[in-house]
């Protein structure tokens, strides 16, 4: 029997084949941990009898979610972080670099085939090179620290393929949104999903990060794009010496297998509380915000900002909004800056804020007020998300929250376009 790309990968790590079902003993070639989660990751591994890490060289920490510290309390876990990492001699990400999944990634540690775990249910945005990524707990990831191992259940894998060309003024995360709202929010319950389709020639990177990023809001385990010319493109720029690629066997075998065609997908929009409620933004265009933020691991590259700045140049947000942007690392921010795309949304009234998580978990920046909605381009609209469970939050792309910022209401940004 043929091999799935996850299949491929656990057997290479473990060092024997495996297929869906079957129990893996792996090897990591890199783990990391975030300020909402390192230092239980810190208690646990020494709880374990931990001394020595595994191999220095394979491990980071990111100090992201609270960057910088809001109070002293935060202060203290991120100074934990700090001495852990000059104490084990690991790679720390401090506050200002960035979010995780964008500075991870840039930072050259992932290529195609990787096995990577992260403790945020993120990781999975690194499928979009080609290798697995998934999110656990903090005691598995000391337990990786200690030993630089992991057991795995195999999962079974699911195919979709999309098919056709975006229309203008719809995006990747538009696909994503669509994609979740089918399938629903446990519709791929430990699942690996493998994306591919003649749509996938002409989505580029940011895309495919962002769509990876957010194959968890369907409870998948991880999701994978094939290594293309796209691919190595991009790797191109932050890795050394070859690059390798995984690819299922024409036998593998699926659970299911989903084809699209998406040619005439409309912006889509995710309502409160849930990722899988999602409707075209047509249906409830008109509906009044009170915020607007665009950034997150999803969607505050420098291609989103690009997309935002496009729109928002020379005008004005509404009165009655606010905008927050939040790009995703400091590389993003510098590139924002030279191309002049931070001038243009901070003259059309938008509020920069640290390169990082921002807004999206809540902690400290721009919590919202009871009663007040939200349009964001985050990945997550639970209740109490941003840091208020009696507000609301609404998920959509970067085009569609700039346009709608300028309404001062949710608004279809195709008729920017057209």
């Amino acid at each position: 029997m043929g091999q799935t790309i996850v299949e491929k990968i656990l057997s290479g790590h473990s060092g024997r084949k495996v297929h869906a079902g079957d129990i893996a003993l792996c090897d990591i070639d890199f783990a990391f941990a975030q300020d909402g989660t390192a230092p239980l990751v810190i208690k646990a591994f020494y709880e374990m009898g931990g001394d020595d890490v595994f191999d220095s060289n394979k491990i980071a920490f990111v100090i992201d979610h609270s960057s910088p510290s809001p109070n002293e309390g935060v202060s203290a876990l991120h100074k934990m972080m700090r001495d852990f990492a000059h104490e084990k001699g690991i790679q720390l990400f401090d506050i200002g670099s960035g979010v995780c999944h964008q500075v991870i990634p840039e930072s050259g540690r992932i290529r195609p085939g990787d096995l990577i775990i992260g403790a945020d249910s993120h990781t999975c945005t690194y499928g979009a090179l080609n290798a697995m990524a998934t999110g656990v707990g903090s005691t598995e990831l000391a337990a990786v620290l200690y030993t630089g191992k992991l057991w795995f259940r195999v999962p079974s894998s699911c195919k979709i393929i999309l098919e056709g060309n975006l229309p203008k003024a719809t995006s990747a995360k538009d696909v994503i949104l669509f994609l979740i709202g089918k399938i629903g929010a446990d519709g791929a319950n430990y699942q690996s999903i493998e994306f591919t389709g003649s749509l996938l020639r002409n989505l580029d990177m940011a895309g495919r990060f962002t769509i990876a990023n957010m194959v968890v809001e369907a409870g998948a385990k991880c999701g994978f794009f094939f290594c293309d010319e796209i691919t190595r493109e991009w790797l191109t720029r932050y890795v050394d010496g070859e690059i390798c690629s995984v690819t299922p066997d024409p036998d593998a075998n699926y659970e299911r297998v989903i084809e699209y065609d998406l040619s005439s997908l409309m912006p889509q929009v995710a309502l409160p509380h849930e990722v899988d409620k999602v409707l075209p933004v047509g249906d409830v265009a008109g509906l009044k915000i009170d915020q607007a933020f665009i950034g997150t691991c999803t969607n505050g590259r420098l291609e989103d900002l690009r997309i935002a700045a496009s729109i928002l140049k020379g005008k004005k947000i509404d009165k009655k909004i606010r905008l927050i942007v939040a790009p995703a690392s400091k590389r993003v921010l510098l590139s924002a800056i030279e191309e002049g795309i931070l001038q243009d949304l901070i003259e059309a009234g938008g509020c920069l804020v640290t390169p990082g998580c921002g807004c999206c978990v809540g902690t400290h920046n721009g919590v919202p007020a009871d009663g007040e909605r939200v349009l964001s381009t985050a990945n997550r609209n639970f209740k109490g998300r941003m840091g208020n469970k009696n507000s609301e939050i609404y998920l959509a792309s970067p085009a569609t929250v700039a346009w709608s910022a300028l309404k001062g209401k949710i608004s279809d940004p195709r008729e920017f376009f057209e």
